[in-house]
């Protein structure tokens, strides 16, 4: 039993590595989209789901709805910080009507996780009933962001490209999917167990399409668009 106990924290570590590799991922779309000064078509529904599904596990890692998940609210709170900071990137170089769209999910995001800690808090009084509530919740919210690269995954289709989904971050959810399904089977955790198990699945998908798909991506389109950017700068001069 003390073996098992180990081992599940020494693989929640490593859980919560792979995690932050996972939030990290995307460092280098956001670096290519600071460069171009536009977010291209790149979508923020990724970060935007990831962003609200941390929030909730930081909230389910609490010792007042369920005790010793340290391991939970760390590392999602590491994310939260993250995806906060490429949400900001978004923001300021997207244009007008999809920087609208962000801040009105947001403010949904923000209306519903003030409702969820409120009512948890207020309603119910012991951790099993918490656990059982905000954890549902979890659920939910953590199919959604590993479902959330499903708009990606239909471009990905229909143009026979992958340029829009990045590698590292389907590669990070499938590794990470499979850790914390690991983890969850250790000691039976449904609310860890289904929505990471859902995510692994999702990486692989995500994995089979890039690997589909790379041969008939149009890698040079990059240089061709920054080209057309540098020639409407130089006109409007």
């Amino acid at each position: 039993m003390a073996n098992t106990a180990m081992i599940r924290t020494v693989v929640g570590i490593i859980g919560n590595i792979i995690s932050l590799g996972l939030f990290l991922s995307p460092i280098p779309t956001f670096v290519k989209i600071v460069k171009q000064k536009s977010v291209a078509d790149f979508k923020p529904d990724p970060y935007l789901a990831t962003l609200l599904n941390c929030a909730v596990w930081v909230f389910y890692g609490m010792p007042f709805v369920h005790p010793d998940s340290t391991l939970v609210w760390t590392i999602n709170g590491a994310g939260f910080i993250i995806e906060s900071a490429y949400i900001v990137i978004f923001i300021l170089y997207s244009p007008g009507s999809k920087r609208r769209r962000i801040f009105i999910v947001l403010v949904v995001e923000a209306a519903f996780f003030a409702v969820v800690v409120l009512v948890n808090m207020l309603a119910f009084h012991t951790t099993k009933t918490r656990t059982l509530i905000v954890g549902i919740i979890c659920i939910v919210f953590n199919i959604l962001m590993y479902a959330s690269p499903l708009t990606v995954m239909k471009m990905v289709i229909k143009t026979k490209s992958v340029k829009y989904m990045p590698f590292y971050l389907s590669l990070a959810n499938f590794c990470n999917g499979i850790v914390w399904l690991i983890y969850a089977l250790l000691k039976f955790d449904i609310n860890i167990l289904l929505p990471n198990g859902l995510g692994a699945l999702s990486g692989l998908v995500q994995l089979i399409l890039y690997a589909t798909f790379y041969k008939t991506t149009r890698w040079e389109d990059d240089d061709d668009d920054q080209k057309s950017r540098s020639e409407v700068q130089l006109s409007n001069v």
